[in-house]
């Protein structure tokens, strides 16, 4: 977090020192009023300046994009990421030679990696933000799977009458399993256990 604490003879020109001083504009940043200051006297007698701080506003976004660019380059597989945001959900799709390494064994270093951008920029937003990390088209393959497992699972419940349980799974996919399932009335879903290790169960409706 870059703020300085400038001082001048008003208020406004306290704030562009500070401006300047962070080479900055007035709407990226915060600014608090320290001491107002005084005139004095003819302008100089008992003449106090005015104080500010100036505190740049953090970007949650480029924030968590830092994140990722530095664990990529760590972990040997540098990536360039195109970022897109729809209201309070922020997709981070990410290209690179060695992507799978990034991917991981069914998309678990992904989705670890996605757990800990989530928490990076929830660290530094106002707002509660939704983070999916995606690369070669992952999701929409993995969301594949799960629909496929979903109907395969929910088959199972219905023919043993008992209930399955799935691996644990980020917010994101137990979503898909539930989606795919909404319109099978002889089964019903929930989720059970605490995140990161939150999974979903598969019960015949009875």
């Amino acid at each position: 977090m870059r703020q300085v604490t400038a001082t001048g003879q008003t208020v406004v020109e306290a704030v562009e020192s500070a401006l300047a001083q962070l080479n900055t504009t007035q709407d990226r940043t915060e600014v608090s009023v320290i001491d107002e200051g005084k005139k004095g006297i003819f302008g100089i007698f008992g003449s106090r300046p005015a104080i500010v701080k100036v505190t740049v506003k953090t970007d949650p976004i480029e924030e968590a994009k830092n994140f990722l660019i530095q664990v990529s380059e760590k972990m040997g597989a540098p990536v360039t990421i195109e970022v897109h945001q729809d209201g309070k959900q922020i997709l981070f799709t990410l290209k690179g030679e060695k992507i799978a390494l990034l991917i991981g064994k069914r998309g678990q270093t992904l989705n670890s990696l996605q757990y800990l951008t989530q928490l990076v920029m929830n660290r530094f937003a106002e707002h509660y933000f939704t983070v999916i990390l995606d690369a070669e088209d992952y999701r929409k393959r993995r969301n594949d799977t799960l629909t496929q497992l979903a109907h395969r699972l929910a088959e199972k419940a219905m023919r043993t009458g008992k209930a399955v349980s799935l691996e644990p799974m980020p917010s994101y996919e137990r979503k898909v399993i539930h989606t795919a399932l909404a319109e099978n009335r002889r089964i019903k879903t929930y989720s059970d256990g605490t995140e990161p290790n939150r999974f979903i169960v598969i019960t015949p409706n009875k």
